[in-house]
């Protein structure tokens, strides 16, 4: 599956700096920690916890690098002002469209590509933003992704205080408030999964996580939140 598209004249940055980026300021204080971890170029993954949908956009705002996440590719394909302005915003802001008829396997493909080409995955291990504020266990196609791409790393990143600013519910809104983001630093997730297998690996990956969060951990799988929509 190919997961090249023609950019529109305001790409990442623009989104970044100019339309997202100022207004989501004014109304949010974010405390950034460790940015000085991300590696400033070759493949890397951002893996960090979910608590709200405002994450992948305050992640994106404090990162050097653009990042993409994965996209139901339905955010690519309507029609109508709607399906044009849709596809300009995912677009703009890096989201790399997968055809989720093919599954996890087409997703983790996409991801693939996306870092052999020398980019930054972000990623929530979750799957789905945590319904309680805990931390749960993370899901491994993380270190199946890096198993595929020699000298991927891993920065953890603990995000903190999203969900009061961006609580659940319905209407979505975004309330004044401050937010912390703090990047860890990066883990040789090939090295991980040879000691400690690709379980092991999203394991220790997930206590790196909660090491900068300080959320209490849950040994199970979160399950998707009463207000999600779409792909998390």
């Amino acid at each position: 599956m190919s997961t090249r598209w023609r950019r529109l004249p305001c790409s990442t940055p623009c989104t970044k700096h100019v339309l997202i980026g100022p207004a989501l300021r004014a109304v949010v204080h974010v405390e950034t920690v460790g940015v000085e971890n991300i590696p400033r170029r070759g493949p890397v993954i951002l893996a960090a916890n979910h608590l709200a949908e405002v994450d992948s956009l305050i992640l994106p705002l404090v990162t050097p690098r653009e990042i993409a996440f994965l996209a139901k590719s339905e955010y690519f394909t309507g029609t109508g002002i709607r399906g044009r302005l849709s596809r300009w915003f995912f677009q703009s802001a890096g989201q790399i469209p997968v055809d989720r008829s093919g599954g996890d396997t087409a997703a983790l493909d996409a991801a693939v590509e996306h870092l052999r080409r020398g980019g930054a995955w972000g990623i929530y291990p979750e799957g789905t933003r945590s319904p309680d504020g805990h931390l749960h266990r993370g899901h491994t196609g993380l270190a199946r992704v890096a198993q595929q791409v020699p000298g991927t790393l891993v920065v953890p990143v603990g995000l903190s205080g999203t969900d009061t600013v961006n609580p659940p519910g319905p209407r979505r809104s975004i309330r004044r408030g401050g937010v912390s983001v703090r990047f860890g630093v990066p883990l040789d997730i090939g090295g991980l999964i040879d000691e400690h297998g690709i379980r092991g690996a999203t394991d220790l990956t997930m206590r790196a996580i909660g090491d900068l969060t300080g959320q209490p951990y849950t040994n199970t799988y979160s399950r998707r939140h009463p207000h999600d929509h779409g792909s998390a």
